[in-house]
């Protein structure tokens, strides 16, 4: 494959993830590079079109499943795939609100360090600037409560 077409392809891929998270991890940037240096972009071709299927064409919505994923990946104790979805779930629509459920509900069904991790997280995208104002200043929630515990 030539350069070009390596790159051309590569950018799709990463478009995908753009569209998805807003960003394209470090991880994807690294497997991206692998795949060039042995010639195995169809791998990653066929990962993220299964991907894309799986988020994007899915009855729970990007938004849902950016949570979904948040809270699974804070269960497995998976600290930067967790960033990355936590990302994805605000650009997906979330608010803070939402990452602190999800990071709650983990308490519940993993414990501690899964909360912990979760609670992490949300402070380190307040601190960035990553709230949507929506949450944590007394906004709405979308549960009547004016963004207050309930």
């Amino acid at each position: 494959m030539t350069d070009r077409g390596f790159a051309e392809r590569s950018e799709a891929l990463r478009d995908r993830y753009r569209t998805t998270v807003g960003s394209v991890p470090a991880a994807v940037e690294d497997r991206l590079r692998v795949a060039q240096a042995y010639g195995r972009l169809p791998t990653e071709e066929a990962f993220t079109a299964l991907r894309h299927i799986v988020l994007a064409d899915n009855p729970l919505g990007g938004r849902v499943q950016q949570l979904v994923h948040f809270g699974q990946l804070l269960a497995l104790g998976r600290t930067e795939p967790a960033r990355i979805h936590a990302r994805g779930a605000l650009h997906a629509g979330a608010g803070i609100a939402d990452l602190i459920g999800v990071a709650e509900t983990a308490l519940i069904t993993s414990g501690t360090p899964a909360y912990a991790l979760g609670i992490e997280i949300v402070v380190e995208l307040l601190r960035d600037g990553d709230d949507d104002g929506d949450d944590c200043d007394g906004g709405d929630d979308g549960n009547g409560n004016g963004g207050k515990a309930g």
